[in-house]
């Protein structure tokens, strides 16, 4: 789903234009969150999201909207209690809202409605062109086809560039506390329906579900032209990461924060420009790190790596990639050389083709 467009010459980090953002309603998203204020907006620099998971950015609202839209009865009496959950102890008691929450996404229409939701709301943060994760597998466990989730989701990328003025790209995600055989099955019928995603990652719950176990998911993936991308080092060990990048033959790694544990690692990931997608506000709300101000990022960018910020699910973890950066400035008083310089990392690090990443850069640097 390349709406898209490297080039090779580092650009001169510099802050650049805002975006406008459409004129748009859609559902569950209200004026407040689609329209920032003019002093945001003109701070806001053009950049790629990289880390998103589609169905984490299902706002509570929206999920009360297609509940009633579907008939479903949620095991909650009402908005306020459903906001009164996203309290998170741990990786899995975020997830477990999570999957449950799933349950309102049952038509194409569905999938667009919540997929529209999101590219509206990144517009208004700077996005320019996004990497957008969906887990196949969390719905077809429910009963839901291939065939509906993914086509709800590109139907409303394929008109992302026009409507949005974001480019693209669709990654279908596997969940890895499922088996590899359940994941080489999705992945045949993604390749058997000729579904328009441009890359593969690893997500779910991490601790003890090492990379090596989709090692032949990944080979499979590489050999029909996708791109290959993976969480690793969040909850799980530094050796997660190594894993992945040697044994499952990433280009990116998802989150990424524990490989400050291993300085030979973080050697090697600065020397090969190993992309790392950072999430902060994600990280401390499911206790990776106890608070902002704990977060590795200023270590990780004094030490040369190649992180970018992403919002991961900001529908559950208190905002989106805006939010993490105003709460970065406020916290670590991010100059606009570095908020630059992350940018520029995220798009760079991005899939987009190189005119894509071209244009952007130049727009980046006020061209």
């Amino acid at each position: 789903m390349d709406n898209n467009r490297d080039t090779a010459a580092d650009p001169l980090p510099q802050t650049g234009p805002g975006t406008e953002m459409p004129e748009t309603e859609l559902p569950g998203t209200e004026a407040s969150e689609t329209n920032l204020p003019e002093t945001e907006a003109a701070q806001l620099v053009p950049l790629a999201e990289l880390h998103l998971h589609i169905e984490g950015t299902l706002q509570p609202e929206l999920i009360l909207e297609l509940a009633e839209r579907n008939g479903i009865t949620l095991p909650y009496s009402g908005l306020e209690e459903l906001r009164g959950l996203y309290e998170f102890t741990d990786l899995q008691s975020f997830l477990d809202l999570y999957y449950a929450n799933m349950a309102v996404l049952q038509t194409e229409r569905d999938f667009a409605d919540m997929t529209r939701a999101y590219l509206a709301r990144a517009a208004a943060a700077g996005v320019r062109h996004a990497e957008i994760m969906m887990d196949p597998q969390a719905h077809l466990s429910r009963g839901v086809s291939l065939e509906t989730c993914v086509k709800g989701v590109a139907s409303a990328l394929a008109t992302s560039q026009e409507d949005f003025g974001m480019s693209t790209l669709l990654i279908a995600a596997f969940l890895r506390d499922q088996s590899e055989e359940s994941a080489l099955e999705v992945l045949d019928g993604l390749l058997a329906m000729n579904a328009p995603i441009a890359a593969i990652g690893l997500d779910s719950a991490e601790v003890g579900y090492p990379p090596a176990k989709f090692e032949r998911l990944f080979a499979k993936a590489r050999e029909a032209g996708l791109r290959l991308t993976a969480h690793a080092g969040e909850e799980g060990p530094p050796s997660y990461i190594i894993e992945a990048l040697d044994v499952l033959g990433v280009e990116r790694i998802d989150h990424g924060i524990r490989c400050m544990e291993d300085p030979d690692l973080v050697e090697r990931l600065v020397e090969d420009r190993i992309p790392l997608t950072v999430c902060p506000l994600s990280n401390v709300r499911l206790r990776a790190v106890d608070t902002l101000a704990d977060h590795p990022l200023p270590a990780m960018l004094a030490a040369g790596l190649n992180v970018s910020v992403n919002s991961d699910d900001p529908a559950y973890f208190g905002g989106y990639v805006d939010d993490n950066f105003s709460q970065l400035k406020a916290v670590f008083d991010l100059s606009d050389f570095d908020r630059a310089r992350l940018a520029a990392n995220s798009i760079h690090s991005s899939f987009a083709s190189e005119e894509r990443k071209a244009e952007l850069l130049d727009e980046l640097n006020g061209g």
